[in-house]
């Protein structure tokens, strides 16, 4: 299985989203200018599903095939 977490960070940063701080377990609450929304990002991605709906609640149009 493939491991999304680094890339969906990369995608994050890219699209000026930022990290505001630690959430509960080892996920992370980040902040996205494109829709001007906050959303947790989990620390361990390992399904291309969950690393879309991450990008879907970012607001950003990027998709994993």
């Amino acid at each position: 299985m493939a491991e999304y977490g680094k890339k969906v960070r990369a995608v994050l940063t890219e699209n000026k989203c930022v990290f505001k701080r630690r959430g509960k377990g080892d996920h992370d609450i980040w902040y996205s200018p494109v829709n001007g929304k906050t959303f947790p990002v989990d620390g361990e991605i390992k399904s291309r599903h969950t690393a879309n709906a991450v990008l879907k609640q970012s607001g950003i149009a990027f998709r994993f095939k």
